[in-house]
């Protein structure tokens, strides 16, 4: 066998050999240990329980060291690629940020889902689209969803509390549960969609248009509804104590306010002139 083609066959054998991270350690570890306890031997046989007692003492020493830095060091990667993965998350909603297509919605939801896991609800939503998705019981607190689109998805019991949704677009969605406490809603538009039990309390609704909406035992209290529209809606057992801006006039095309929590002078004057209202 030729120099040349000893060289090539070596050459092979370390390739193959660094090609198995689990068997490059192991010779490396065999080869260390017999380095060491080579150079080591005479003062094992010379002063053994000295040398024992300073070897124990090392190892407790490097048992510390991997417990203290190992932890860190674990603890730094892991919130790293924990930050790099929301951030990932991030930028994909952007990519798909004013792209009115069936993927862009899907892709969209299932990004704030994954910053829901990681406990971001603070999300930037402006002008996305996310129509026929499953939103349900996902968490958007203080996001801004202004002038996005969910029509037609089914949000349950989704967290809207806190956000900004200006101009957004909610047609025909089922948002039963839905809490709204303190959203900027102004200009929504809320038209035929399920509203049974969402809380409204505090929010800004002014010219909101909630035509055909179901709002059934929902809880406007303290709202703001300046020029809101609630044609054709339903305010079976509905809560607009304390409603601000809202008027008999408001509420005269309604399907009904069976029940509803007004306050005393709007309820006299429906009395007055739109007594069937108030009726079942």
């Amino acid at each position: 066998m030729s120099r040349s083609e000893f060289k090539i066959i070596v050459e092979e054998k370390v390739k193959n050999i660094t090609k198995k991270p689990i068997l490059t350690s192991v010779i490396v570890l065999v080869f260390l240990s017999i380095l060491v306890l080579g150079l080591s031997l005479s003062y094992y046989l010379e002063d053994f329980r000295g040398f024992f007692k300073e070897v124990l003492a090392e190892a407790h020493g490097m048992l510390f060291d991997i417990a203290i830095i190992g932890i860190l060091i674990y603890w730094l990667r892991e919130n790293g690629e924990k930050q790099l993965r929301i951030k990932m998350y991030k930028d994909e909603i952007d990519d798909f940020r004013q792209w009115e297509s069936e993927e862009a919605a899907f892709r969209t939801v299932g990004n704030i889902k994954r910053l829901n896991r990681h406990k971001i609800t603070e999300i930037n939503l402006v002008n996305c689209h996310m129509t026929k998705t499953n939103m349900s019981h996902v968490d958007l607190t203080g996001s801004n969803l202004n002038s996005s689109n969910f029509s037609h998805a089914n949000a349950i019991e989704c967290n809207f509390s806190g956000t900004r949704a200006n101009q957004t677009n909610f047609e025909n969605a089922k948002m039963n549960q839905a809490n709204f406490e303190g959203a900027f809603a102004s200009g929504a538009n809320f038209k035929d969609t399920f509203l049974i039990k969402a809380n409204f309390k505090n929010a800004f609704l002014i010219k909101s248009d909630f035509t055909n909406a179901y709002l059934m035992e929902a809880d406007l209290s303290n709202c703001h509804l300046t020029g809101a529209t609630f044609d054709e809606a339903s305010l079976y057992k509905a809560n607009l104590i304390g409603a601000e801006g809202i008027t008999a006039d408001q509420l005269k095309n309604v399907k009904t306010l069976y029940l509803a929590e007004l306050d005393d002078d709007i309820k006299s004057e429906i009395k007055e002139k739109y007594p069937q209202l108030l009726g079942k």
